[in-house]
């Protein structure tokens, strides 16, 4: 159907669109430094560009969008991420799982300190990551870690071998964000073409297939069990919610917020029974959580991942944006840099504001639900020490079943924050910040405070 020339005649200027994006995608997977500013953030304008006119033109043909899709990851199978260095823990911690080390109890820099390299290119991997990632233990959780095992499956045994399996890994995941996506935009009677605002976009297509980052695969299991929940199976929306926390952590945030969605009438006679079932959905995903961690198990490796994750809070910073306002307010009056207070204190304030969405607002519509999650995470990386471009992932697909199109301007602005890595040190130019979050915030204050209701009247669709 796609080479009929009916089709090819209708679908011209969209088909020329789509090979321009194919070269930017080639040039941008093979041919860039992040260090090269200026070819960065033109070809990633160009690239978002063609995307928002492909999205608009032919937002009708699902079956178009996806296979473009399809085409514009493919682009990347071969390609060493160049945004990004995580990928090079990806591998080890993967090959170490393989060799029955437990990546939760040994450095990479441990290994490397004593001359021992227990896992093929040992060295490589390590210089590849940066002492900041070598010197820590590994932070991500254990279906992460088999992910970065079964990538280690694939025929081969370079580092590229490693990455295509990483990749395949992360491109399955997005497509069955599409599938899963599609069908719950469906029951919400949303329109359908909203999800290639996430998986057409070139935010996505760079940062999880192109640098490898499995908020991808996290997304994925979140969407899945949402989708279960809103057919009312709680059990298995449980079971694949621990599945997402067991990629990422970030969907803890989201549990209180399921208050309302399990108990939408606190007056009516049978609220014990609403309550027992949501109490069971928190023991289902702790537990499945917990039998995930078990092969991992062990007193020093609880320290050890406590104290990895609480790193976040106390001691990273990158483009952040209320929390540079805080430390420089902390500066001035202490002359040091308060992070471990100031981390803290956001953090508890985060737990105030999820904690006020659950009670305070109303959650009892899938669409609601959808909009208090987003709130949710907003604040949270609104306040957070640390937001990597990669973070804004989960808030663009939960965007997509809202009027809020805040996140989506992100995606597009967020790729400012690389210009940190064109200057000595990696130092960020707080200018650039500054202009990255007042594009953000005014957005986002724009669409909260129209007047008309969001969550019961969907806005013209982009």
């Amino acid at each position: 159907m796609l080479l009929n020339p009916t089709f090819l005649k209708l679908y011209k200027f969209p088909i020329l669109l789509a090979i321009s994006s194919l070269l930017f995608y080639f040039d941008f997977a093979y041919n860039l430094q992040r260090t090269d500013s200026i070819k960065l953030v033109t070809l990633y304008v160009a690239l978002f560009f063609v995307f928002y006119k492909l999205v608009k033109l032919t937002k009708n043909n699902f079956l178009f969008l996806t296979v473009l899709a399809l085409a514009f990851r493919a682009v990347f199978i071969l390609a060493i991420p160049n945004l990004s260095q995580d990928f090079y823990r990806f591998i080890w911690d993967g090959r170490m799982v393989l060799q029955g080390f437990n990546p939760y109890l040994y450095t990479p820099y441990f290994f490397i300190s004593i001359n021992d390299f227990p896992i093929p290119q040992a060295q490589e991997l390590y210089l590849g990551m940066g002492s900041l990632s070598a010197n820590h233990y590994s932070n991500y959780p254990p279906l992460n870690q088999l992910c970065f095992a079964l990538a280690e499956l694939f025929p081969g045994k370079s580092i590229l071998s490693s990455v295509i399996g990483l990749r395949l890994i992360i491109i399955a995941a997005d497509f069955g964000t599409l599938y899963f996506g599609k069908k719950l935009l469906e029951k919400l009677k949303l329109p359908v073409h909203h999800i290639f605002w996430y998986v057409l976009n070139p935010f996505i297509i760079i940062e999880l297939t192109g640098n490898l980052h499995f908020e991808g695969v996290m997304i994925f299991f979140l969407l899945w069990s949402l989708y279960l929940l809103s057919c009312n199976k709680w059990f298995l929306a449980a079971v694949v919610f621990a599945c997402s926390v067991s990629i990422k952590l970030i969907p803890l945030l989201f549990l209180p917020l399921l208050w309302q969605w399990f108990v939408p009438n606190k007056k009516d006679a049978s609220v014990w029974l609403y309550i027992i079932k949501l109490i069971g959905f928190y023991a289902v995903v702790g537990l499945f959580v917990a039998l995930l961690f078990t092969p991992f198990y062990s007193q020093q490796f609880i320290l050890n991942y406590a104290e990895t994750v609480g790193l976040w809070f106390q001691n990273f910073e990158f483009n952040a944006s209320l929390y540079y306002i805080a430390r420089e307010i902390g500066y001035q009056i202490t002359g040091y840099n308060e992070i471990a207070i100031i981390g803290k204190f956001m953090a508890l304030l985060v737990f105030i504001m999820v904690i006020a969405l659950a009670f305070f607002r109303k959650n009892a519509t899938m669409v609601q639900l959808f909009s208090a999650m987003l709130f949710a995470l907003t604040f949270y990386y609104f306040t957070a020490t640390t937001v990597h471009p990669w973070y804004i992932a989960t808030l663009l697909i939960l965007s997509i079943f809202t009027k809020y199109k805040f996140p989506l301007v992100w995606s597009l602005v967020i790729i400012l924050s690389y210009l940190a890595y064109a200057n000595f040190n990696n130092t960020e130019n707080l200018w650039v910040v500054s202009l990255e979050y007042v594009v953000v915030y005014s957005v986002f204050l724009y669409e909260i405070l129209r007047k008309e209701s969001v969550e019961t009247k969907f806005p013209k669709t982009l």
